[in-house]
């Protein structure tokens, strides 16, 4: 999956950057909003971890023995327990519990093929692959009874579920550009809800289900156009200028939030749906280093949260705001490691 792409091209700045041991030691001491850091998984490349909707469990993708790209796992909040939930064949992106935890949501390649699709070519530069091969699937907890929500001939991935539990939300080229939709949880009475020539997606609900919150790249010159269109026609596309994004939940009333030019992604509501915290690499004129940031919901007072390790992002709350979730770089032994972290928040 895309976003998974973006943890490999950073992979090789993996660093420990704390001593086992200490109290909070995986703690940068400018971390002010966070407290009592803890790790829950140790080694491979581990993403997109996000919260069961009663808070007990821990859905996240990862790439580990004896799998070549993504799979997708279930976890307790220990870390323990961890249990492969995706069917092992293809690549994997983006699962997501629906209301009442009873079934889970992702997107995956597997049924055009059992192999890994092909990495992107890099003489294209740094970009993602959005293959017409994706299909967004929901299944029981424990991955069985397995089926199929939309099956269009473009790419369809990114797909989550609103707290409110009546609405999927997820991006997709059926109609020749990388737009957001929205269906119902059996995947019917799907509606596009973004126009704009460009990328959308990875997008997320507020917690009362009313907006939406997202990152988007709109070229703009003939060049930028024509470079996208080139690259959406090979199922490519280039993250490198990506900026924060919401709307209600039907499309309307949409407002850019970030104007960085540079990557900002992963951006999810605060549980008060007044702020939003999302990663960046905007304090990097190298475009590597990405750090955790929380604004309000109009783009203001704007506050990094991060500071330790040179990867993190895919934050998400619980729903009482307590505790917070990120993948992090910190404490990586080995390269293409990257691991999925708790930790208490302060306001």
């Amino acid at each position: 999956m895309i976003r998974s792409s973006l943890l490999l091209l950073l992979s090789v700045l993996a660093i420990s950057t704390a001593t086992a041991g200490r109290p909070d030691s995986l703690r940068h001491p400018d971390e002010k909003h966070l407290r009592n850091i803890r790790q829950l998984t140790f080694g491979g490349t581990n993403a997109e971890a996000y919260f069961s909707s009663d808070g007990k469990k821990i859905i996240f993708q990862s790439t580990r023995p004896p799998y070549h790209c993504d799979q997708i796992f279930t976890m307790n909040l220990d870390g323990s327990d961890q249990r492969l939930v995706s069917t092992g064949a293809g690549r994997t992106t983006c699962a997501y519990f629906f209301s009442g935890d009873r079934r889970i949501l992702y997107a995956s390649t597997h049924s055009h093929g059992k192999d890994c699709p092909p990495s992107p070519d890099k003489s294209k530069g740094y970009v993602w692959g959005v293959f017409n091969s994706y299909d967004i699937f929901s299944a029981k907890a424990d991955g069985s009874h397995l089926r199929v929500l939309t099956a269009s001939d473009g790419y369809d991935a990114e797909g989550t579920v609103s707290p409110t539990g009546d609405k999927i939300v997820f991006t997709s080229s059926r109609d020749g550009d990388l737009d957001l939709y929205t269906m119902n949880l059996d995947g019917s009475d799907i509606r596009r809800i973004s126009t704009q020539l460009g990328y959308d997606g990875g997008a997320f609900f507020s917690w009362d289900g009313k907006r939406i919150v997202y990152r988007g790249y709109h070229p703009k010159d003939s060049a930028e156009i024509r470079e996208y269109k080139d690259l959406l026609s090979e199922q490519l596309v280039k993250p490198g200028k990506m900026e924060i994004f919401v709307c209600d939940a039907d499309g309307s009333n949409r407002k850019e939030l970030t104007h960085t030019g540079t990557a900002n992604f992963a951006p999810f509501f605060h549980p008060d749906d007044k702020r939003i915290i999302f990663s960046s690499n905007m304090k990097d004129p190298r475009g590597r280093n990405f750090e955790l940031y929380v604004m309000n919901d109009d783009g203001s007072n704007l506050e990094e949260v991060t500071f330790g390790g040179y990867f993190n992002s895919f934050p998400m709350f619980t729903r009482d705001g307590k505790t917070i979730m990120f993948v992090s770089d910190r404490n990586a032994r080995d390269p293409y490691e990257f691991n999925v972290f708790l930790a208490d928040w302060v306001e």
